[in-house]
């Protein structure tokens, strides 16, 4: 039990080693000027740092939670873990960066969760010249992506990836540490099912925040970006089902499968609302015609829903053979 402690107090760290010294560069610009400029902001310092430090807190806990909290430990550090990350992201979101854009130069302020909303959006370029020197400035989409007032609710979608993150992590850290301590291994099919998803999962939310899965702005994306948010959603989705799963192994059907299946398919769709709030109403587009435009009265495509369903159908014939 000690060295699986030991062992994973120091791999979170060393996990965590990138969105920790963001958050201390970003900290310490702001110690020291008020505020952090643009080109030296880390494009996700929110909400990642504030994940980490919450994993890494919750991780900590293992030994006196399981101690004292005894099969209560998940929860109770989980629900510590989740405060914190909530107090450290409203910390991060009221720093103030300083967003000069125009060739003037004028000083604009804003804070930290208002820039990251602005950043959220790929826009087009153009190119402008002003006395000799050339700059690149930004168009609107042809819907307007993230303009207008800003509005809290487009933070829907750094919430959700979040929170499931911490808790699917936990999940794995803490199922291991109460098997290796009470010899029971009942849960080992689903806490290995668990450690894939959520390793692959945090795998392309890194990979979307360097790329962005290569969006160019356009509502309409390439087969590329749309295979790729595909298969974002769909494993997220699929993260969260097991994760409700792993906890009612060996149940009826109804429990064991079905439900965790329609958790899934449910957080896909919550996943689907949150980019709604980020795009203004909007969904991006898979490709153009019937099955990838927006059905009637709803803002999902045929495709979309399709992909909602696979969440659940994949979830299903996961934990169906687990069950068994």
């Amino acid at each position: 039990m000690k060295k699986y402690y030991l062992l994973s107090v120091i791999g979170v760290l060393i996990a965590s080693f990138y969105p920790l010294t963001m958050g201390i560069k970003v900290v310490y610009d702001v110690m020291c000027d008020g505020y952090v400029l643009k080109e030296n902001y880390p494009k996700y310092v929110i909400p990642y740092t504030p994940v980490s430090i919450a994993i890494i807190i919750g991780v900590l806990l293992i030994p006196l939670l399981i101690r004292f909290a005894k099969k209560y430990a998940l929860p109770v550090g989980s629900s510590v873990s989740v405060g914190a990350f909530l107090a450290l992201e409203h910390f991060f979101e009221n720093l103030l960066v300083n967003t000069t854009i125009t060739v003037t130069e004028t000083v604009t302020m804003t804070k930290l969760e208002d820039w990251q909303m602005f950043m959220c959006a790929v826009y087009p370029l153009d190119t402008v010249t002003y006395e000799t020197t050339t700059y690149k400035t930004v168009s609107k989409t042809a819907v307007e992506i993230l303009m207008g007032e800003y509005s809290p609710t487009f933070k829907i979608h750094f919430y959700i990836i979040s929170i499931v993150l911490i808790l699917t992590f936990l999940n794995c850290f803490y199922g291991f540490a109460q098997m290796i301590r009470n010899k029971d291994f009942n849960r080992l099919k689903p806490l290995i099912l668990q450690s894939v998803s959520a390793v692959l999962f945090l795998a392309l939310c890194i990979f979307a925040c360097f790329t962005a899965f290569f969006r160019t702005g356009e509502i309409v994306i390439s087969p590329l970006s749309a295979f790729l948010m595909a298969l974002f959603f769909i494993v997220f989705g699929i993260t969260m089902g097991i994760y409700t799963g792993s906890f009612l192994i060996g149940k009826k059907k109804l429990f064991s499968v079905t439900i965790p299946s329609i958790a899934a398919a449910f957080t896909t769709l919550v996943m689907y609302i949150g980019e709604m709030f980020l795009l203004s109403g909007n969904l991006y587009r898979f490709g153009e015609g019937f099955f990838f435009d927006a059905l009637p009265y709803i803002v999902l495509a045929p495709v979309d829903i399709l992909i909602i369903i696979s969440s659940y159908v994949l979830t299903y014939i996961t934990l169906h053979f687990t069950n068994k």
